[in-house]
């Protein structure tokens, strides 16, 4: 594949790219930069888990960018997740790679690497150590919104230590490019900045879009200060929240019920929760997107790109309850495979069964 088309899958994962032009270099020199994507296990497989990324990491490969899934078990357990429990959040990390090798990933093309291998080695601390003596208090506190932690919120002191084991994570894992969420944004500006600091590899920044959730756009809440990207964070479809989420395990009746009382006002395509799964999902999936309508409005129609289908909902041709059966059916499609694995694969399945009934905390 040559460079530009390689650039072009990259930036297409990213809503962000910090910068275009040193990915471009990086792009040139090296036929296989390394990247990373990394997740806290807690909770049910949602659609930014369990099909966004999924989608993204397919495309990074197709780039010839290798990929490291880093397993942040140890940061789940600093913020308290599964109730602070550390197996059960191990559980949940073979269930998240369960949920990727469903979701059609090819695991052999990706590097599963845990948190709990990196912290037995001393020189993993001495990054933590140097990463820590590099940055101030008030910076850790403030970057501790990657952890889904709003500025107001009362931290414990062992919290503290999560920005600053996910800067030195970068340099530990020795990756060309940090692909994570919008969200991550300050962990990765942090490494860029130490990074010329101490002079150690800088990594690229690739941040990709976070799906609304079920809710739409909500008003900041104090992730950032920059009023329209806390928004974006604040508004994000969360698994710890299922009033505002769509899991990979929802069945086709769940789906339709949760969609039909979705954010999706008419002739409005931002903050728009349909939309954004169309945009994001739907035509990154299929090739083209139908909708079944009745023929006394229109009948079925067919659409090939977004484009088209945010003219036909802004122009006031498409109804939202159409836009709704559509998507319901579409995502339904899409999520398919990856229920039906945990439902016909007894591993698969006991592993679902268990996190589905541990008890999940924020």
């Amino acid at each position: 594949m040559d460079l530009e088309s390689r650039l072009e899958l990259v930036k297409g994962v990213g809503e962000e790219v910090i910068t275009e032009a040193e990915l471009r270099v990086l792009l040139q020199a090296n036929e296989h930069p390394t990247a990373y994507d990394g997740f806290e296990p807690s909770g049910l497989a949602h659609l930014p888990f369990g099909v966004l990324r999924p989608i993204l990491v397919e495309d990074m490969l197709k780039a010839g960018v290798r990929m490291k899934l880093w397993i942040a078990d140890w940061f789940a357990w600093v913020n308290n997740k599964m109730g602070g429990d550390l197996d059960r959040i191990q559980d949940v990390g073979r269930y998240f790679v369960e949920v990727w090798k469903a979701a059609g990933v090819d695991m052999s093309k990706v590097d599963v690497l845990w948190t709990s291998d990196a912290v037995k080695n001393d020189e993993y601390w001495k990054k933590v150590i140097t990463v820590a003596q590099n940055f101030t208090l008030a910076r850790a506190q403030r970057a501790l919104t990657i952890a889904g932690r709003t500025s107001k919120e009362a931290v414990q002191a062992a919290q503290l230590l999560y920005p600053m084991m996910q800067v030195a994570d970068i340099f530990w894992l020795d990756v060309d490019i940090c692909q994570l969420g919008l969200d991550q944004r300050r962990a990765n500006i942090l490494a860029r900045e130490i990074a010329e600091k101490l002079r150690w590899k800088k990594p690229v920044a690739v941040h990709h879009h976070m799906l609304i959730g079920l809710q739409g756009k909500k008003e900041p809440e104090g992730f950032d200060e920059n009023g329209a990207l806390d928004s974006e964070i604040a508004s994000k479809m969360s698994k710890s929240k299922p009033e505002s989420s769509i899991y990979v395990h929802d069945g086709s009746e769940t789906i339709t019920r949760k969609l039909n009382s979705a954010y999706c006002p008419p002739r409005v395509a931002a903050g728009n929760a349909l939309m954004d799964y169309s945009k994001y999902i739907i035509f990154k999936k299929l090739k083209t997107f139908r909708i079944e309508r009745p023929e006394k409005y229109g009948g079925a129609v067919e659409f090939t790109t977004y484009q088209e289908l945010e003219g036909a909902y802004l122009s006031g041709k498409l109804h939202p309850a159409d836009l709704k059966k559509g998507v319901a059916v579409a995502l339904d499609a899409i999520i398919a495979p990856i229920r039906d694995h945990f439902e016909t694969d007894p591993a698969a399945r006991r592993l679902y069964e268990s996190v589905k009934a541990a008890e999940t905390t924020r």
